[in-house]
Order: C-alpha cells, then sequence, then structure tokens
C-alpha cells in the first residue's frame, strides 16, 4: 500500500500542540474494563475544548468477551449505557466498529464505524484536521487509511498504545492485540500523538475512597461510574486502579498535563518490542502525566454537568 507522503515541516505542524476547540471521534473498545468509561463521559464532559463528532466501538479479546466480534458488540452497548445516562442520543454519533483484527497490510475491516471516519474525515481541510482519539486496538483507524490512504491528510490520531520506549518491551494490550494494524499506524506517515502506558500513564491511579467522595453521586453517570470500578475488584483494601484512557482526553484539554516530546516513529518488531531508526519520520510522544489536575479537572466537571 502506497500511503500519501507529508512533508515533515507539515507534519510538525500539525503536531504542533492544540489549542482553541477541537473536533474529534472517539474510538473505544469500552467494555475490555473500566477505564474507558472514563474516557468517553471526560470527552463529553468537556465542551468547551472537545467537540465529540462521533464514537466508535473498537473488537477486543479478553476475558470480558469471547472474541473481537463480542468485545467490539459489548463496547457498543457500553457506549449506548453511557450516553444513555449523559441523555445524548446515539443516532449517528455511535457507530459500531470492525468486527475482527487486520489480517494483512491491503485489506480493511470494513465497519460502519470505518465508513463514517472516512466520510467525515474527507470533509475537513488538510490545515484543519479531525483529531481521531483511540484507545483501544487500532484497527478501524488503521482500516480507514487503508481504504482511503488521503485521510492521512486529514486527522491527527491521538493513541493510547504501546509502552514507554525505555520499557522491555511493548506487549501492551491494545497494541499486542493488533499488530498488523499497529504497524500500519507508525509506518504510514499520519501525524500521531502515542501516548504509552507502562512508565507514562501507568501513573494515573485513584481509589474507591477517592471516587466515593469525588465521583458517586454525581448523577446517574457519576453512579454509575462509581459502580463499575468499585465492583472491578471484591477488596479494596490498599487498592488503586489505573485509569488508562483519560489521559488522551487530558492531552486534548490541555497539553501540560501530558508532556510530550518530537522523535522519530519506533519501528514495532515481531517480538512487540521497539526498534529505533532516525531516518523514520517524526511523531509526537508523551513522557509522563500529571495525575492530580487531569482528576481534579474531572472530578471538578462531572459535579458541574450534573447541576
Amino acid at each position: 500500500m502506497k500511503f500519501p507522503e507529508i512533508t515533515e515541516t507539515v507534519r510538525l505542524q500539525k503536531l504542533k500542540q492544540p489549542t482553541g476547540k477541537i473536533r474529534m471521534v472517539l474510538d473505544t473498545d469500552t467494555y475490555n474494563e473500566i477505564d474507558d468509561q472514563f474516557a468517553v463521559v471526560y470527552s463529553l464532559i468537556s465542551p468547551e475544548k472537545l467537540d465529540v463528532e462521533a464514537i466508535y466501538a473498537a473488537p477486543f479479546f479478553n476475558t470480558r468477551s469471547s472474541g473481537p466480534r463480542d468485545g467490539m458488540e459489548r463496547s457498543y452497548e457500553e457506549i449506548l449505557r453511557l450516553l444513555e445516562r449523559l441523555k445524548i442520543s446515539p443516532e449517528n454519533f455511535a457507530y459500531k466498529g470492525s468486527t475482527e483484527y487486520l489480517s494483512d497490510t491491503e485489506t480493511p475491516c470494513k465497519s460502519d464505524a470505518v465508513n463514517d471516519l472516512v466520510e467525515r474525515a474527507m470533509k475537513f481541510d488538510d490545515d484543519d484536521p479531525l483529531y481521531v482519539v483511540a484507545i483501544g486496538a487500532i484497527t478501524n483507524i488503521a482500516s480507514a487509511i487503508l481504504l482511503e490512504p488521503e485521510i492521512i491528510n486529514k486527522i491527527v490520531v491521538v493513541w493510547l498504545g504501546g509502552h514507554a520506549f525505555h520499557w522491555p518491551n511493548t506487549a501492551e494490550f491494545n497494541l499486542g492485540q493488533d499488530l498488523i494494524a499497529s504497524r500500519i499506524i507508525f509506518d504510514c506517515g499520519v501525524p500521531l500523538i502515542q501516548i504509552p502506558c507502562m512508565g507514562v500513564t501507568s501513573h494515573l491511579h485513584t481509589t474507591v475512597p477517592e471516587l466515593e467522595k469525588y465521583v458517586k453521586g454525581s448523577g446517574a453517570i457519576g453512579d454509575y461510574l462509581f459502580e463499575i470500578y468499585s465492583d472491578f475488584k471484591p477488596e479494596h483494601c490498599g487498592w488503586s486502579k489505573v485509569i488508562w484512557d483519560i489521559s488522551t482526553i487530558a492531552y486534548l484539554i490541555d497539553p501540560s498535563f501530558v508532556p510530550t516530546e518530537i522523535v522519530h516513529s519506533p519501528i514495532v518488531t515481531d517480538q512487540k518490542t521497539w526498534s529505533f531508526d532516525n531516518s523514520r519520520h517524526f511523531i509526537r510522544s508523551a513522557y509522563m502525566v500529571h495525575r492530580d489536575p487531569i482528576f481534579k479537572d474531572f472530578f471538578k466537571k462531572l459535579a458541574e454537568c450534573v447541576k
């Protein structure tokens, strides 16, 4: 597959830290665990900064699904539950995504989500891109690029995928289950902001007592987020949980929440490790998160949205 070539000058322009209000879509394996739900809600209660145009259900396969198709269907159903509690209609807003992972670098997995992303992205000007935020397996976005490579000129991808570059491997759930699509994202030249997991967003812990004080009681959506968090593990003594996915939303709301740097796009090896070549194109990658202001911003907005 031949992809459109972007000059490094243009790419760096698109990788500048965002300012002003951002138009975005969110691609999420929402039922995979419990952090996607927080990210979906965070994006939707931040209208001063984010204009969420669509939400896509992504495939996943772990103990909470019987396979990628079932994972996508369960994620779509979870999206509907969240939207219902936020009193947002899913019509022309929530879309089902791929039912499998990419099997090769030429054939896209077609779905309603992929079709919507292509159609939506092509309406954007090259100098005013659509932000595509992905917090799951990256098949939907890679498939859209394969289906219409020209969208590379019209989008900026923000992806929670892989581990920090110093980590001994990058066998992270989003990247590891979807290796072919992951390679396409790092190789095709699409403007990419990568938010690593271990070593970066692994600092985004919270606890049952904190959520009981600042999330529970914030309307139907706050009660639901507290319920799924507290039910995730029966024993809460000395326990905290990482809410990985809110890092992507936090970066768009305030880039100082998630410090980043410009680096050369890494190579994803067969062993699910990073390899490096300084002749490759640039991406932006996060190297830390400021945990406290992120959660403070989320808690404050959640309380205000139900007044």
